[in-house]
């Protein structure tokens, strides 16, 4: 490390980023749980209804909708459908990062695709839930146990999003597709193994990746705050092994894009790339020089990899091998 370079701006050489680190380690019963909460919330009819109707654009219909959360609360999500409903061709379940949601990102959805653009549970701005809106909160809340962790639950909805958009644009259910960034590239790792109708899924710089890794270095996102815990509730670590992407991806039978950045002050470098190194799957990577940062360079780095998931996405399945 460069002498008074702050440890969570460190730069890892794409090198070693490319060498797949040790296997991290996982509970004997991660599928048993992760199955079980599938069950317990990611099946059967979701109840929802339409808010209010948004600005629409030339191709789709925009409106909030509120869903019935695996949470036991009201969950945010926006629905973008295309104006003629003959033209859907996919469906796109778009998580987000820890700063929230407060409107859909339409520049990620194609004129032939339905989308959905839930909110995690306590991540919705005005609205009530029992878990803290803060990342550095929300990261802790019930951490004390796999089945009450705030993330088990960021998993489940988007299942749930997932049926919501199928109930309003049943077309999309031909190629349904993920993609999420940061802490939603985290979460779809988790949520992925277990929902046989996803098709493919691009992951963009995802947190929660390979614990034993992550969790030796300070950074400037929620991980600082999960480490910092552990300091005091070292008993807590066993909980932790059941929610890394790391391990989960080892689980995932569709195709993958993986967005993965050599430097990144919020979500270990050596993080990212543990997810797409876990991938045993059909798999593609674009290096981001950076995430989680601002200027031209971090501009140019997002384009790039934004660019890519939509092409990943959009790519015939005989193009993939």
């Amino acid at each position: 490390m460069t002498p008074n370079r702050s440890e969570e701006l460190t730069e890892y050489s794409l090198t070693a980023l490319l060498s797949p680190p040790a296997r991290a380690e996982e509970p004997a019963d991660f599928d048993e749980f992760w199955r079980g909460t599938f069950d317990e919330l990611g099946t059967g009819p979701v109840a929802w209804r339409r808010v209010r109707d948004l600005e629409a654009t030339a191709t789709h219909l925009v409106t909030e909708i509120r869903f019935e959360s695996s949470a036991g609360e009201q969950a945010v999500a926006f629905l973008v459908v295309p104006r003629a409903e003959a033209s859907v061709r996919r469906g796109l379940v778009i998580g987000h990062g820890y700063g929230g949601r407060t409107a859909p990102d339409l520049e990620q959805v194609p004129a032939d695709t339905a989308a959905v653009f839930p909110a995690a549970p306590g991540t919705a701005p005005n609205t009530s839930s029992r878990f803290p809106a803060l990342p550095d909160e929300h990261v802790l809340a019930g951490i004390a146990h796999r089945d009450t962790y705030s993330h088990r639950f960021a998993a489940a909805d988007v299942w749930r999003a997932a049926t919501v958009l199928l109930d309003a644009a049943p077309a999309a259910a031909e190629a349904l597709d993920f993609s999420g960034g940061s802490f939603g590239g985290g979460i779809g790792a988790m949520a992925l193994p277990w929902d046989a109708r996803f098709r493919r899924a691009s992951l963009d710089v995802p947190s929660f990746g390979h614990h034993s890794i992550r969790l030796t270095r300070r950074c400037t996102g929620s991980g600082e705050a999960v480490r910092r815990h552990l300091q005091q509730h070292p008993e807590v670590r066993p909980v932790l092994g059941y929610f890394d992407a790391a391990v989960a991806a080892r689980r995932i039978d569709v195709p993958v894009h993986v967005a993965a950045a050599v430097l990144d002050p919020a979500v270990d470098p050596r993080g990212q790339f543990a997810v797409y190194h876990a991938l045993t799957c059909p798999k593609r990577l674009t290096v981001r020089p950076n995430g989680h940062l601002d200027g031209p360079v971090a501009e140019v780095g997002e384009r790039m990899a934004r660019s890519a998931a939509a092409d990943f996405l959009a790519l015939p399945a005989d193009r993939l091998g």
